[in-house]
């Protein structure tokens, strides 16, 4: 038999990141206590404290992160790409990623924002305006129409519409096996990521009538470019 790698541990503090979003999108940042936390990385409770201060903190952690993360990334790319429309391709790939790939976020950010300390939930939802305007600025360099000044109202619409489809792929995804999320479990998306106040489902449904991975991206990405097309178009017939 040929000799498989496998793929590298995560550092403990990943493993505990990890863990901790997986159970609180589950069952709830309050129906999941520190040992639940700890016996998920096969440590004991008390032993995570090494790590983070508490389970405050790791939501802190999780929520401010991913937000960090989503406009660092989202600077990068627009940085980097070759012309403004390949910055807003750049944008919308990047951004269903996310979607796919961290869906347990998405819904922590729906549901247990309001468990943050003040300090951190203004921290994040600074980063998401700023996530928000690299977004508007680079949809209207990309759709001339959208550049003039009357027109940044609809710019400004349909970056929250995208928003709103991208994140709401946690029940419209198949399933990701990794996470082990319960079935009828609640997920929904982001009230404060951008764009999105739609209404939640539950896994059990994704797992009836989701796309693949591949489909699902391939799928949101020509809806996304297909709503900005339609905006600019929706601004010059005006």
């Amino acid at each position: 038999m040929p000799n498989r790698a496998t793929a590298p541990a995560l550092p403990r503090r990943d493993q505990i990141r990890k863990e901790a979003a997986r159970l609180f999108a589950a069952r709830g940042f309050l129906g999941v206590g520190v040992d639940e936390i700890g016996k998920a990385v096969g440590i004991s409770g008390p032993g995570l404290y090494r790590h983070f201060a508490g389970k405050d903190a790791m939501l802190a952690d999780l929520l401010v992160g991913i937000s960090e993360r989503l406009l660092e990334e989202g600077r990068r790319r627009e940085g980097e790409a070759d012309g403004p429309r390949a910055a807003l391709d750049s944008l919308i790939d990047g951004h269903i990623d996310f979607a796919l790939d961290d869906r347990d976020l998405i819904t922590l950010h729906d549901r247990e924002l309001l468990h943050l300390k003040e300090a951190d939930r203004h921290r994040v939802r600074r980063l998401q305006r700023g996530y928000v305007e690299l977004w508007v600025a680079v949809v209207r360099e990309a759709f001339p129409p959208l550049a003039a000044p009357e027109a940044e109202p609809v710019a400004r619409a349909a970056v929250h519409a995208v928003f709103g489809l991208l994140n709401s792929t946690p029940h419209s995804a198949a399933p990701q096996s990794s996470q082990g999320a319960e079935p009828g479990s609640g997920a929904g998306t982001p009230a404060d990521l951008p764009g999105s106040d739609l209404p939640g489902s539950d896994r059990s449904g994704s797992e009836r009538s989701g796309l693949a991975r591949g489909s699902m991206a391939a799928l949101l990405r020509a809806l996304a470019q297909g709503a900005f097309v339609a905006a600019a178009a929706e601004v010059e017939g005006a």
